[in-house]
């Protein structure tokens, strides 16, 4: 019995060993394969430069309020953002949501009106 099963087990790591070398064999043709010849890519050429409307650019007023940095943000004349920075504190941003160019909060949703929340910037990258 104890011959059987030393005859089992060397069977065994033969068939392995063959199994093994089997694999190799089929595999070398596809290792050896030379790679395609492969054809430079054409020039890509830049896109045309859009013209950019100096109207469009923001205007940037900055005022001390107190101890705050406030910066107010125009377009066309008309107030959109403000920015407010208080010393050694997190800055804020105020948006006119209405169009109105006035940053008012409104308060009372009962009354049809929204309420404007000032926006911090959590992360910039």
């Amino acid at each position: 019995m104890n011959r059987m099963n030393s005859l089992r087990t060397s069977l065994q790591s033969s068939l392995r060993v063959m199994l093994a070398a089997a694999a190799i064999a089929a595999a070398a043709p596809a290792l050896a394969q030379t790679p395609p010849v492969l054809e430079p890519l054409p020039e890509v050429s830049m896109p045309p430069q859009m013209p950019i409307d100096p109207k469009l650019e923001p205007e940037i007023t900055i005022r001390q309020r107190g101890s705050d940095k406030v910066e107010e943000f125009r377009v066309n004349g008309k107030l959109y953002m403000v920015r407010v920075t208080p010393p050694g504190g997190t800055p804020y941003i105020l948006l006119d949501q209405t169009g109105g160019g006035q940053l008012i909060p409104q308060t009372g949703q009962a009354e049809g009106r929204s309420i404007s929340v000032p926006l911090w910037v959590i992360g910039t990258f």
